[in-house]
Parts: structure tokens; sequence; C-alpha cells
């Protein structure tokens, strides 16, 4: 399963975009997160450096 962003936490830092090794990760129009969940390979690396704590993997 892909990883989920909680829009109400992110703070569109970033850091999870600079992280991602597939490239799945992007900021949107308001500067949230959003995955793409079709190249997601639920690596985890997104959800150890989010410093909210606002991506899981489920």
């Amino acid at each position: 399963m892909a990883a989920r962003i909680n829009r109400d936490l992110c703070t569109g830092c970033g850091q999870c975009v600079d992280t991602c090794p597939v490239e799945a990760i992007s900021l949107d129009d308001e500067g949230v997160a959003v995955v793409d969940a079709e190249l997601c390979v639920d690596c985890d690396k997104c959800v150890d450096v989010c410093p909210v704590e606002a991506i899981s993997l489920d």
C-alpha cells in the first residue's frame, strides 16, 4: 500500500520529496505533499524523515 499523507499535519517542508527514491512524492499547489500511489514502492523512507509524522504506510 502506498504512503499516505495527513494533509492536516503536513507542513510542506519537502523532506519527503527529497528523500523518495522513486520520485513518487511532490508538493501540490497548496504546498502539501501528495503521493503517486502507482510509483510508491513502500520503502518507508518518507515516514522516517517526516518531522511532523504526517506520513504513514497503512
